[in-house]
């Protein structure tokens, strides 16, 4: 991404799931992006997380409108767009970013993600 995924420790990692996404979660991980109207770098990172989660299964990407869920974007302390959170198979997130990613680091964080997820199991 723009900036590095910053991991997120045990004390901190927060659980969302259907209630907070409206969707479900992905079997193995879900990447969920907080993108709003007139941002230029959320559509490129759309494309670049769909295609992320096409070529790994189990994986789901999620779009969130931070302009229509300001509760839940103040919640989780989003500042800017895009950013994505990478949740792990139960919802924890173990990984977030603001700006635009690169390909590369997604899929590095996504397989962050399914690890902490295996080894928790």
């Amino acid at each position: 991404m723009g900036d590095e995924y910053e991991a997120i420790g045990e004390g901190g990692a927060r659980r969302l799931g259907v209630a907070e996404l409206g969707a479900e979660l992905g079997e193995r991980a879900t990447l969920v992006q907080f993108s709003s109207a007139f941002c230029a770098p959320c559509r490129a990172t759309r494309r670049i997380l769909g295609e992320v989660a096409g070529l790994v299964p189990g994986v789901t990407h999620v779009e969130i409108d931070a302009e229509a869920r300001l509760r839940l974007v103040r919640a989780l302390d989003i500042d800017r767009t895009p950013t994505v959170l990478v949740l792990d198979a139960d919802g924890r997130i173990v990984r977030r970013a603001a700006g635009q990613p690169r390909k590369a680091d997604v899929i590095v964080a996504l397989g962050q993600a399914v690890r902490a997820g295996v080894s928790e199991s």
